[in-house]
């Protein structure tokens, strides 16, 4: 298996674990992924979309994040997600600890300007790498008929 290098470095308002909302959509904030040069020409074209998504490294996980009102424990393969006391399977969860720290989230791309993205609707924190981008497209992406699990009346 190839080991991943980061084609970028998203930069948003979010220091710590605290201060970035437990999900995207939660988020209005704005925010930059600079896209290293030798990347730069594979963003022709990116500006036909209005929203990507974004793929990126869980560098700074934390076993136990607190965000507001909210907390996520880590305990291996089980997590007390944010939304419930109870543990659940770390894969019928968001949580960022996990075996591969990869993270997803659908922003909405505001500007380009050379290779810089100006985005809103992030939730990573300040200097997180940027593994991938992929246009979000509605007719691709969106399912019909979803059942949500331990989610259903939560949200």
């Amino acid at each position: 298996m190839s080991k991943l290098k980061p084609m970028g470095i998203i930069h948003t308002p979010y220091k710590k674990d605290g201060d970035a909302p437990f999900q995207a959509y939660k988020s209005k904030d704005v925010g930059e992924i600079e896209v290293f040069k030798e990347y730069e020409k594979g963003l022709k074209d990116i500006e036909g979309f209005s929203h990507l998504i974004i793929l990126y490294e869980f560098h700074k996980s934390v076993k136990r994040s607190v965000k507001k009102e909210h907390y996520l424990e880590s305990r291996g393969l089980l997590v007390k997600p944010y939304l419930d006391g109870t543990p659940r399977g770390l894969f019928a969860t968001r949580s960022p600890n996990r075996p591969n720290p990869i993270g997803l989230t659908i922003v909405e791309l505001l500007e380009r300007r050379g290779n810089i993205l100006k985005v809103a609707g992030i939730d990573m924190l300040d200097g997180t790498p940027l593994l991938d981008i992929k246009p979000y497209v509605p007719t691709f992406d969106r399912k019909t008929n979803v059942k949500i699990g331990w989610l259903e009346g939560k949200l």
